[in-house]
Protein backbone atom coordinates (compact mmCIF):
# COMPACT_ATOMS: atom_id res chain seq x y z
CA UNK A 1 0.00 0.00 0.00
CA UNK A 2 1.48 3.46 -1.05
CA UNK A 3 1.19 6.26 1.26
CA UNK A 4 0.05 9.87 0.22
CA UNK A 5 2.07 12.55 1.51
CA UNK A 6 1.34 16.50 1.64
CA UNK A 7 -1.24 18.06 -0.56
CA UNK A 8 -2.47 17.80 -4.35
CA UNK A 9 -3.52 20.80 -6.20
CA UNK A 10 -6.11 18.72 -8.76
CA UNK A 11 -8.60 20.99 -11.08
CA UNK A 12 -7.83 24.02 -9.05
CA UNK A 13 -9.15 23.17 -6.01
CA UNK A 14 -6.34 22.20 -3.06
CA UNK A 15 -7.57 18.99 -1.68
CA UNK A 16 -6.37 18.77 2.02
CA UNK A 17 -3.61 17.20 3.54
CA UNK A 18 -3.20 13.11 3.77
CA UNK A 19 -1.97 10.68 5.54
CA UNK A 20 1.67 12.38 7.09
CA UNK A 21 3.69 11.51 10.19
CA UNK A 22 6.18 14.00 11.48
CA UNK A 23 8.88 13.52 10.41
CA UNK A 24 8.11 11.36 7.62
CA UNK A 25 10.67 11.12 4.67
CA UNK A 26 9.55 8.60 2.62
CA UNK A 27 7.59 10.05 -0.80
CA UNK A 28 6.35 6.87 -2.34
CA UNK A 29 5.22 9.47 -5.53
CA UNK A 30 7.45 11.79 -6.28
CA UNK A 31 4.22 14.20 -8.07
CA UNK A 32 2.85 14.23 -4.80
CA UNK A 33 4.09 17.65 -2.95
CA UNK A 34 4.46 17.17 0.89
CA UNK A 35 3.75 19.73 3.80
CA UNK A 36 5.36 23.50 3.68
CA UNK A 37 7.25 22.52 6.55
CA UNK A 38 9.26 19.76 4.90
CA UNK A 39 12.84 20.22 4.25
CA UNK A 40 14.57 21.78 1.60
CA UNK A 41 16.21 18.38 0.26
CA UNK A 42 13.11 16.64 -0.01
CA UNK A 43 11.25 19.37 -1.70
CA UNK A 44 14.85 19.65 -4.21
CA UNK A 45 14.34 16.25 -4.67
CA UNK A 46 10.67 15.91 -5.66
CA UNK A 47 11.35 18.72 -7.51
CA UNK A 48 14.22 17.56 -10.00
CA UNK A 49 12.46 14.27 -9.89
CA UNK A 50 8.94 15.76 -11.43
CA UNK A 51 10.55 17.61 -14.12
CA UNK A 52 12.51 15.04 -15.63
CA UNK A 53 11.13 15.22 -19.43
CA UNK A 54 10.64 11.60 -20.24
CA UNK A 55 8.55 11.57 -16.85
CA UNK A 56 5.10 10.05 -18.21
CA UNK A 57 1.71 9.41 -16.80
CA UNK A 58 3.27 5.67 -17.88
CA UNK A 59 5.67 5.88 -15.51
CA UNK A 60 5.85 5.85 -11.57
CA UNK A 61 8.87 7.49 -9.34
CA UNK A 62 9.05 7.54 -5.64
CA UNK A 63 12.13 8.16 -3.36
CA UNK A 64 12.76 7.88 0.43
CA UNK A 65 15.39 9.67 2.34
CA UNK A 66 17.59 8.69 4.50
CA UNK A 67 20.33 10.81 6.19
CA UNK A 68 21.82 12.59 2.96
CA UNK A 69 20.78 9.09 1.36
CA UNK A 70 18.34 9.06 -1.63
CA UNK A 71 16.52 6.14 -2.40
CA UNK A 72 15.00 6.11 -5.84
CA UNK A 73 11.62 3.63 -6.16
CA UNK A 74 9.34 2.89 -9.16
CA UNK A 75 8.88 1.66 -12.48
CA UNK A 76 9.59 3.48 -15.77
CA UNK A 77 9.00 2.17 -19.36
CA UNK A 78 12.26 4.32 -20.50
CA UNK A 79 15.81 2.96 -19.86
CA UNK A 80 16.69 6.47 -20.19
CA UNK A 81 14.18 7.79 -17.38
CA UNK A 82 16.29 5.85 -14.98
CA UNK A 83 18.99 6.87 -14.89
CA UNK A 84 18.18 10.15 -15.71
CA UNK A 85 16.55 10.42 -12.47
CA UNK A 86 19.79 8.82 -10.93
CA UNK A 87 21.89 11.73 -12.58
CA UNK A 88 19.40 14.40 -11.28
CA UNK A 89 19.04 13.24 -7.82
CA UNK A 90 23.04 13.21 -7.57
CA UNK A 91 23.25 16.80 -8.44
CA UNK A 92 21.15 17.94 -5.56
CA UNK A 93 22.83 19.79 -2.80
CA UNK A 94 23.09 17.68 0.48
CA UNK A 95 22.71 14.46 -1.33
CA UNK A 96 26.17 12.59 -0.15
CA UNK A 97 24.46 8.83 -2.27
CA UNK A 98 21.61 7.41 -4.38
CA UNK A 99 20.65 4.22 -4.24
CA UNK A 100 18.39 2.72 -7.97
CA UNK A 101 15.87 1.21 -6.95
CA UNK A 102 14.02 1.81 -9.87
CA UNK A 103 12.57 -1.27 -12.17
CA UNK A 104 12.79 -0.61 -15.79
CA UNK A 105 9.51 -1.97 -17.48
CA UNK A 106 10.19 -4.92 -20.30
CA UNK A 107 9.37 -4.00 -24.13
CA UNK A 108 6.15 -4.96 -25.23
CA UNK A 109 3.85 -4.32 -27.86
CA UNK A 110 0.99 -5.48 -26.28
CA UNK A 111 1.89 -3.66 -22.78
CA UNK A 112 2.40 -0.48 -25.02
CA UNK A 113 -1.20 -1.38 -26.47
CA UNK A 114 -2.52 -1.83 -23.36
CA UNK A 115 -1.14 1.60 -21.97
CA UNK A 116 -2.82 3.38 -24.89
CA UNK A 117 -6.29 1.66 -24.27
CA UNK A 118 -5.60 2.45 -20.54
CA UNK A 119 -5.35 6.42 -21.12
CA UNK A 120 -8.46 6.42 -23.49
CA UNK A 121 -10.70 4.65 -20.80
CA UNK A 122 -9.62 6.42 -18.28
CA UNK A 123 -8.75 10.35 -19.85
CA UNK A 124 -11.30 9.75 -22.51
CA UNK A 125 -14.10 9.43 -19.52
CA UNK A 126 -15.09 13.68 -19.51
CA UNK A 127 -16.18 12.67 -15.67
CA UNK A 128 -12.51 11.99 -15.36
CA UNK A 129 -10.32 13.90 -18.37
CA UNK A 130 -11.98 17.07 -17.47
CA UNK A 131 -11.14 17.13 -13.45
CA UNK A 132 -7.77 15.12 -13.64
CA UNK A 133 -6.47 14.99 -17.51
CA UNK A 134 -5.88 18.95 -17.88
CA UNK A 135 -2.58 19.20 -15.98
CA UNK A 136 1.36 18.73 -17.55
CA UNK A 137 1.46 15.28 -15.39
CA UNK A 138 -1.53 14.24 -14.73
CA UNK A 139 -2.30 12.70 -11.20
CA UNK A 140 -3.18 9.42 -12.53
CA UNK A 141 -0.46 6.93 -13.24
CA UNK A 142 -0.90 3.85 -15.27
CA UNK A 143 1.48 1.15 -14.96
CA UNK A 144 1.78 -1.52 -17.46
CA UNK A 145 3.37 -5.11 -16.85
CA UNK A 146 3.37 -7.99 -18.72
CA UNK A 147 -0.40 -7.22 -19.30
CA UNK A 148 -0.89 -6.41 -15.50
CA UNK A 149 -2.03 -2.83 -14.59
CA UNK A 150 -1.54 -0.71 -11.66
CA UNK A 151 -3.16 2.74 -11.11
CA UNK A 152 -0.97 5.09 -8.96
CA UNK A 153 -1.72 8.63 -7.82
CA UNK A 154 -4.47 10.49 -5.94
CA UNK A 155 -7.81 11.44 -6.80
CA UNK A 156 -10.20 13.61 -4.59
CA UNK A 157 -12.89 11.29 -3.94
CA UNK A 158 -14.11 7.39 -3.62
CA UNK A 159 -16.37 7.91 -6.37
CA UNK A 160 -13.84 8.84 -8.66
CA UNK A 161 -10.99 6.02 -7.45
CA UNK A 162 -14.34 3.54 -8.11
CA UNK A 163 -14.90 4.83 -11.41
CA UNK A 164 -11.38 4.29 -12.70
CA UNK A 165 -11.19 1.16 -11.61
CA UNK A 166 -14.35 0.45 -13.78
CA UNK A 167 -13.13 2.66 -16.81
CA UNK A 168 -9.57 0.16 -16.45
CA UNK A 169 -10.84 -3.37 -16.02
CA UNK A 170 -12.96 -2.59 -19.42
CA UNK A 171 -9.69 -2.58 -20.96
CA UNK A 172 -9.53 -6.02 -23.36
CA UNK A 173 -6.42 -8.08 -22.96
CA UNK A 174 -5.55 -7.51 -19.66
CA UNK A 175 -5.04 -9.79 -16.96
CA UNK A 176 -5.87 -8.18 -13.79
CA UNK A 177 -6.39 -4.24 -12.83
CA UNK A 178 -4.81 -2.96 -8.81
CA UNK A 179 -6.26 0.01 -8.19
CA UNK A 180 -3.78 1.72 -5.71
CA UNK A 181 -5.58 4.97 -6.28
CA UNK A 182 -5.77 7.26 -2.98
CA UNK A 183 -8.24 9.40 -1.96
CA UNK A 184 -7.22 12.36 -0.58
CA UNK A 185 -8.41 13.69 2.83
CA UNK A 186 -10.08 10.12 3.64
Amino acid sequence: MRKILGSVLTAGLLLAPALLTAGQKNHDDAFIPGPSSEGKLIKNVRHQLVMLPYYTIFDDLGFKVDGSTVTLEGAVTNPVLKSDAQNVVKSVEGVSQVVNNIKVLPLSPMDNQIRRAEFRAIYGDPQIGDRYGHQALPPIHIIVENGHVTLEGVVANQGDKNLIGIRANTVPNVFSVQNNLQVVGA
